[in-house]
């Protein structure tokens, strides 16, 4: 891992750590970068919607799934 030193709102992690319950502020900002990191990842994946073309059967697929 790198060190990084910066400058952050003081409000801002004060509010993210209450609402969140996250303890240190180094715990809070890998959170926030993750959790950013996972929703962009989730606009990419919606932003292929119709765009995929996809043959398949799903019934068959399903044929013998749990649940």
């Amino acid at each position: 891992m790198k060190r990084t030193n910066i400058v952050m709102d003081e409000k801002l992690i004060e509010e993210g750590m209450k609402t969140t319950g996250i303890k240190t502020r180094r715990a809070l900002v890998d959170y926030a970068l993750r959790d950013l990191l996972r929703r962009e990842s989730q606009k990419r994946i919606l932003e292929l919607k119709g765009k995929v073309h996809w043959e398949g059967d799903l019934s068959s697929m399903r044929k013998g799934r749990r649940g």
